[in-house]
């Protein structure tokens, strides 16, 4: 592939040069130097791969936490967490969040385990029970970096089991659960597509309820060090 993408299709990150012109341009991005420091800390705490946030997604500013598992193989290709991923995962949130008229500069994708939980060369795995509550205070920490969040999507069985501790730690948000949007769950039926653009467009009819401007909930520059259940002075 050559020339200049134009990332209005899925899977634009399969090119080389396009995940070198992606990551200057998050080098410069401010909307997500935030969320790029929270990556490399989580990587040297776990040590471990973490995706850093697509620049073309919303950042800091997003309104929409769309929250799937665990990062696949091709973090080690691009090095985003991204709808434009070369994966048939990603490729369907791509076109199942155009569907739902969920736009990407509203949102901001993460997963429930955001490092790589694989060795190198071995097939993706859902993530563990232990994983998932190591990572909830990491969670915690990047709801507090997204001061305009309106509204949580947990896709998938394990994202959806963080309902409980996300409703409690974060009461004022609503919670929305689709299923996953991997194209082997999605193959299985065509009631799993559905549901999730479904989902998706709960969620955008819950941003669409309220102006793009409206005032952050708390926006100090930094995010804080916050564990689920424990508040700091």
């Amino acid at each position: 592939m050559s020339g200049q993408v134009d990332p209005t299709a899925p899977k634009s990150l399969g090119d080389p040069a396009e995940v070198i012109r992606r990551l200057a341009t998050a080098e410069s991005a401010t909307h997500v130097k935030a969320l790029r420091d929270l990556a490399r800390e989580i990587a040297i705490e776990r040590g471990a791969a973490v995706p850093e946030p697509d620049p073309l997604d919303g950042g800091s500013k997003a309104r929409a936490l769309l929250l799937l598992e665990t990062p696949g193989p091709t973090i080690r290709r691009t090095g985003f967490v991204s709808r434009d991923n070369p994966t048939g995962t990603a490729a369907n949130l791509f076109r199942f969040a155009e569907e739902a008229r969920l736009h990407r500069r509203d949102t901001v994708i993460w997963n429930a385990v955001p490092w790589v939980i694989h060795a190198e060369g071995a097939s993706n795995r859902a993530p563990r029970r232990s994983e998932l509550l190591d990572a909830q205070p990491y969670l915690a920490r990047l709801i507090d970096c997204l001061p305009y969040l309106k509204v949580v999507v947990l896709a998938g069985r394990m994202a959806g089991e963080l309902a409980p501790s996300i409703a409690e730690r974060f009461p004022v948000i609503p919670i929305v659960r689709v299923p996953h949007p991997s194209p082997t769950y999605v193959c299985t039926s065509p009631d799993v597509r559905r549901r999730i653009i479904a989902g998706l467009a709960q969620a955008a009819a819950i941003l669409a309820s309220e102006p793009p401007g409206s005032s952050p909930v708390r926006w100090d520059g930094e995010c804080p060090s916050l564990a689920f259940g424990r508040q700091t002075s």
